[in-house]
């Protein structure tokens, strides 16, 4: 696997979103979300890329726990839209 492209908050979303990942509400800084037998994690809802530190902790396993390959396989299996 090469290297992961820069993704927006809402490519992230989308993706989340796919995984099985259910909207949970609005905050100032972006969207929440949930998946069962996962906290709530946000994400900013921007059209520009995450920084990394960023986009490191969502994929973390305090909130999301896909890490980098797990969402090397989402952009694989569903594209980045």
């Amino acid at each position: 696997m090469g290297e992961i492209p820069a993704v927006t908050g809402k490519q992230l979303i989308r993706l989340l979103q796919k995984d099985g990942w259910v909207e949970k509400g609005r905050s100032t800084h972006g969207i929440a979300l949930q998946k069962p037998g996962h906290y709530p994690t946000v994400v900013p809802d921007k059209k520009k890329p995450i920084p990394d530190g960023t986009l490191g902790a969502i994929l973390g396993p305090r909130q999301t726990g896909i890490g980098k390959k797990g969402l090397a396989a989402l952009i694989e299996k569903y594209g980045l839209t």
